[in-house]
């Protein structure tokens, strides 16, 4: 029903539309020809100008309205993200720059030079020093710009420094799983074949590695502030994509194919509540890759905390490892039990047995 009422009001729509342009055609006939399109073209020229205007003011009062709500009205939280802001900044403003005085003189050339009779149009076919500002001066933006962002990508893609924190993020539809190196400061290794969520193994640690023993897993990143981080980003199923939006960073996980890229957080969560005078405000991860039909739901926690609140968090896990070795410990018994009570049932109903054959 609601399709059939949409197609009524679009045909409705086109039927207004053609009768309206056939009452413009009657009309122009009526006045002449061209005394009408004299008259259209003075209301289509004011009709610019006016549209230049408006939609200046337009834009103005959109970006004094919800600037502050957009990631630009808060401070980057990483070093990192100081230098991406800089060049953001640096491509928005020459851009702008740019756009502004092209559309200004469209819409303006349009109302001063609208069609008079008394005005001849003056042709060139060609002009070598346009032709070589409008190729070579954008030449040179881009590249500038092309630059500043190659050498921030191989900064944050490099190696990260030493005594950096090491953070390796999963991504799985629809979650984060988050493992931190133990003491060692050493990931254990992993092996897809052995990922088994039931037994406690959701990200595929071989357990024979003993750097993997004091491995810490959580659903929560926490960061120290001031320290550098290098993130080993991986995936499970399908690509995803780890969004740090706050941290101006973000980066492919692809399943089979480990990825990383460092930064250091420079602004503590309990700061950046302060900072938005929100008091519920968390740094969040988000999956900026479509990656199935939960992707919206995709989301992460980051806490970014001083060194002495980080160890603390820090003392109050259990290694995975133990967690899983203890449970199997739990298990076992209850295994044997069930077996001896099988074992003994069993001979009651043997004895049982015997003893009805025996009265027999």
């Amino acid at each position: 029903m609601t399709g059939f009422f949409i197609l009524a009001i679009l045909a409705l729509a086109f039927l207004v539309t053609f009768q309206i342009a056939k009452s413009s055609e009657y009309v122009s006939v009526l006045k002449g020809e061209e005394k009408t399109f004299q008259q259209n073209n003075r209301i289509n020229a004011f009709l610019f100008i006016s549209f230049l205007v408006l939609g200046l003011i337009g834009a103005w009062w959109c970006n004094h309205l919800f600037y502050d709500k957009t990631l630009l009205g808060k401070p980057s939280a990483s070093d990192h993200g100081v230098r991406i802001d800089f060049m953001l900044w640096m491509t928005i403003v020459t851009t702008g720059i740019i756009f502004l005085l092209t559309q200004v003189l469209l819409f303006w050339f349009c109302f001063r030079y609208q069609f008079d009779t008394k005005r001849k149009a003056y042709f060139f076919a060609h002009n070598n020093k346009l032709e070589l500002i409008w190729t070579v001066v954008p030449a040179i933006f881009l590249t500038i710009l092309v630059g500043f962002g190659l050498f921030y990508w191989f900064k944050i893609t490099g190696d990260a420094p030493k005594g950096s924190q090491i953070v390796e993020i999963t991504g799985k539809q629809f979650n984060w799983m988050i493992r931190y190196p133990g003491k060692d400061n050493v990931l254990g290794r992993k092996n897809y074949r052995l990922t088994d969520a039931s037994a406690g193994n959701a990200l595929g640690v071989d357990w024979e590695d003993a750097s993997s023993h004091d491995d810490l897993e959580h659903t929560e990143m926490h960061l120290v502030v001031d320290k550098p981080v290098q993130l080993v980003i991986n995936a499970q199923d399908v690509i995803h994509d780890v969004g740090l939006s706050h941290f101006r960073l973000k980066m492919d996980a692809v399943p089979g194919i480990p990825t990383t890229m460092w930064f250091t957080p420079t602004i503590t969560t309990a700061k950046m509540k302060e900072i938005t005078g929100d008091k519920d405000f968390v740094y969040e991860i988000s999956c900026d890759q479509m990656c199935g039909s939960g992707h919206y739901s995709m989301r992460g926690i980051v806490i970014v905390e001083t060194q002495a609140e980080y160890d603390q968090w820090l003392a109050k896990l259990i290694p995975q490892y133990t967690k899983v070795m203890n449970e199997r410990k739990d298990a076992q018994p209850a295994a044997k039990s069930a077996a001896d009570t099988l074992k003994v049932s069993a001979l009651q109903s043997a004895k049982e047995a015997e003893l009805k054959n025996h009265s027999n």
